[in-house]
């Protein structure tokens, strides 16, 4: 699947989770049912994945996805009332350890779902 098709579909499945289950469960919950709805759909994703992150070619820290798809899409769970700049930096933190160019920043605790797409490189939509 071509990786606008994969997105899609990712998000399809983060508004089937949210469908049923309403906010005010653990992220681990929104989690797991992400786990399920993309397995469904037959996409390969893979949960708390250990990343690394280097400085000078020096291990010095170590960090875990939520899920990652297909090895090409991060998704950052968060389970918070609004989310917050440093929600948005820290998955971009995570596409440049790991030179992944998609991130989805998915939020399940407030009101309605906030979804944001986030990329490694700078990409000016004007």
């Amino acid at each position: 699947m071509e990786i606008e098709g994969l997105i899609k579909a990712v998000i399809q499945c983060a508004y089937d989770v949210r469908t049923q289950l309403s906010a005010g469960f653990l992220e681990s919950v929104y989690q797991k049912a992400m786990l399920i709805e993309l397995k469904e759909k037959g996409i390969r994703a893979d949960m708390e994945m250990p990343i690394n992150v280097y400085y000078k070619n020096e291990i010095v820290g170590e960090f875990r996805a939520d899920i990652i798809v297909e090895g090409e899409i991060i998704i950052e769970l968060k389970a918070v009332q609004h989310l917050l700049p440093i929600h948005e930096t820290q998955l971009v933190n995570y596409l440049t350890a790991t030179h992944t160019d998609h991130g989805l920043l998915i939020n399940f605790g407030g009101e309605r779902i906030e979804i944001k797409r986030k990329f490694r490189e700078y990409k000016n939509n004007a």
